[in-house]
């Protein structure tokens, strides 16, 4: 499996119409296991996104895909800035399936 955690900032204001946007755009994705959305308790613009793909190529794939690309260009406006996003290595959890850790 592939993860990713990222933190987003929305333009000041924006935060929710940045949510709104990335709940419309995550239906069915192919290879797309989990795709959670989070607001931060202390910071107001800040977005929390953690992804679980099937594999990375899964992952790049959904980028490509005419509905996400959409997405990007209707939340761009909204969107500040990307503070960070980090890979992982899922390897399981409640409504995942279970794999054994890469060495």
């Amino acid at each position: 499996m592939y993860g990713l955690i990222g933190k987003m900032r929305a333009a000041r204001g924006q935060r929710d119409a940045v949510m709104d946007v990335l709940r419309e755009s995550t239906g069915a994705l192919p290879g797309c296991l989990s795709y959670i959305i989070a607001t931060d308790p202390v910071d107001a613009d800040a977005i929390w996104v953690t992804e679980v793909w099937d594999d990375q190529a899964s992952h790049k794939a959904s980028l490509q895909l005419p509905e996400v690309q959409a997405a990007i260009a209707k939340a761009r406006p909204f969107i500040a800035g990307f503070e960070f996003q980090v890979e992982t290595r899922p390897v399981g959890g409640f409504g995942l399936p279970e794999t054994k850790p890469a060495e």
